[in-house]
């Protein structure tokens, strides 16, 4: 993650017991907001640490384009949104 990033979430308490987060990510280039579930509460530190992964994960998907060294498709999470804002 760019040192230029900076994410921003808000939580919500859903009926199911999960909580809803939803987060911005302020990038000048590039910026993103999403949603992430997660099944039992994490401090803001760790659901931020989980989120910059995920974007990571995708970054690196993103670029693995090379013919000669396939990447396997990474399995599509459910609880994780990302949309370019």
């Amino acid at each position: 993650m760019s040192q230029d990033q900076k994410i921003n979430i808000t939580t919500k308490q859903l009926a199911s017991g999960n909580c809803q987060v939803k987060f911005f990510v302020e990038d000048e280039t590039h910026p993103q907001y999403g949603y992430l579930l997660v099944d039992e509460p994490k401090p803001v530190g760790d659901i931020i640490q989980v989120i910059q992964q995920k974007l990571e994960r995708r970054r690196e998907a993103s670029r693995a384009i090379n013919p000669f060294f396939p990447v396997a498709p990474e399995p599509e999470d459910k609880n994780f949104y990302l949309f370019s804002a």
